[in-house]
């Protein structure tokens, strides 16, 4: 595995994800659902036992390292040694609050909400992440230098009644774009860049 290195094997983690999330959306079936979960944990397999190999860690660490962080994440769920609950009381919120404490406790340097969100999400991934996140912090949701005026496409997507149908309004989007020589991808990075900058987090 000499000419293997994390950074050369991250285009097959990428490529096999992504077979996998059009396998899961497709609804193909299940053999073919069990083949592709096995090509991604086999990408797992392979960047451990890179790292085995130069005596960082092993697979048996991401294991434990895994386990630890859902029983430290969840404790509605999990005592502390690990065992269930005997029941499960807590609501969404309870959950989604107490899951957002435990992360900021474990990564204390971290003064916004939007740090660790990837760069390298594809745009529309990011900026649903980016909103999610803004919303959990309580960060105005705003359109930029509009006030409380809303956007017309806003307007526009909520007469989609289904998924089918808001596909189709964003493929619009995405084509009248191309044709005005814009490229949409670079467009929407640029929005949630100038909206981070441009809402003030709560104090």
């Amino acid at each position: 595995m000499g000419a293997l290195t994390h950074a050369s094997l991250v285009e097959y983690l990428l490529e096999e994800a992504f077979e996998l999330a059009e396998t899961i959306e497709t609804g193909t079936d299940e053999s073919e659902l069990r083949g592709e979960l096995g090509d991604v944990l086999l990408q797992v397999v392979l960047h451990a036992r890179l790292a085995e190999e130069r005596g960082a860690f092993t697979f048996d660490d991401v294991s434990r390292g895994l386990t630890e962080k859902m029983v430290r994440r969840n404790p509605h769920v999990f005592r502390p040694d690990g065992t269930l609950q005997e029941s499960f009381p807590a609501t969404v919120e309870e959950i989604v609050q107490k899951w957002d404490a435990v992360k900021t406790a474990e990564r204390p340097e971290r003064n916004s909400p939007f740090e660790g969100i990837p760069d390298a999400l594809p745009a529309l991934a990011k900026a649903h992440k980016f909103l999610d996140r803004a919303a959990r912090a309580g960060v105005p949701m705003g359109p930029p230098d509009r006030g409380a005026t809303e956007h017309p496409v806003v307007g526009l997507v909520k007469t989609a009644t289904s998924e089918a149908e808001l596909g189709e309004l964003l493929l619009a989007v995405v084509g009248s774009a191309r044709e005005m020589g814009f490229d949409a991808e670079r467009a929407l990075r640029g929005a949630i860049r100038e909206f981070q900058q441009q809402q003030p987090l709560p104090s």
